[in-house]
């Protein structure tokens, strides 16, 4: 039997770096005020906050593209944990007022990133050669 794994693998790549992107865009457009003053709050460097574009911007891209997959997958993960454990920690055993998981969709995307580390882009990439892809 034939399957389609690498389509599966394509059309997810695309949609869920996609919407994170748009958070990425929006902080380009908007400003990262919000996280300089929460990383001071943490006793951390407010130029941190600049990381936020390389986990919310250039890794989407990357994996949108599929050039080095795995290493944007991982900064992806990290960039999500990050915002868990700095934003979301007080709302991790809370619902939302649907009833769903407060932090489901950062939960997500944080799995997401995860699994690329472990799939790579699949043969629907701009790489599929090196090690990280």
């Amino acid at each position: 039997m034939k399957t389609k794994q690498h389509i599966g693998l394509f059309i997810l790549r695309v949609c869920i770096a996609f919407t994170m992107l748009i958070y990425g865009i929006t902080k380009l457009i908007h400003g990262i005020d919000f996280i300089k003053t929460l990383l001071t709050e943490f006793g951390l460097p407010s130029f941190f906050g600049y990381g936020i574009f390389i986990g919310e911007v250039i890794a989407p891209i990357l994996i949108i593209i599929g050039f080095r997959t795995k290493l944007a997958g991982f900064v992806f993960a990290i960039n999500c944990l990050v915002a868990i454990l700095m934003v979301q920690l007080p709302n991790i055993l809370k619902l939302n007022e649907f009833g769903g998981w407060e932090i489901g969709p950062i939960f997500i995307y944080m799995i997401f990133g995860i699994a690329l580390i472990f799939t790579g882009a699949g043969k629907y990439g701009i790489s599929t050669k090196n090690k990280w892809d």
